[in-house]
């Protein structure tokens, strides 16, 4: 079992940074590859970024392509996404995600998700 914890999340005006962290504890962190996805109000949740279990590989989504980075720290147990020049759109819950492989679209299949953390972009 592994617990995700996500904190970062808040408020921010168009064009500012977020840098969301999600913490894990529980079985071993650099054993699974990590995602972010989020869900905006009265969407479906959707793929934002990815990285691999060493931090090798990394993919966005095109809709933050240039925007956003995943990093992670093994031996702090922490993913990582920081948020740059952020848009009215990117307004939505972040969630992160552990995975056995290695996977960047919507339809991974997630071992485990963390509770969530809200980004709200003002225009």
């Amino acid at each position: 079992q592994v617990q995700l914890v996500e904190s970062g999340g808040g408020l921010v005006q168009a064009g500012g940074s977020l840098r969301l962290s999600c913490a894990a504890s529980g079985r071993t962190f650099s054993n699974y590859a990590m995602d972010w996805f989020r869900q905006a109000p009265g969407k479906e949740r959707e793929f934002v970024a990815a990285i691999s279990w060493s931090g090798s590989r990394t993919h966005y989504a095109d809709s933050v392509k240039g925007r956003f980075t995943i990093s992670r720290d093994n031996a702090k147990n922490t993913v990582y996404l920081q948020m740059n020049s952020l848009k009215p759109e990117d307004t939505a819950v972040y969630y992160c995600a552990a995975l056995n492989y290695y996977c960047s679209n919507s339809g991974c299949s997630v071992l485990y998700w963390g509770q969530g953390t809200q980004v709200t972009v003002s225009s």
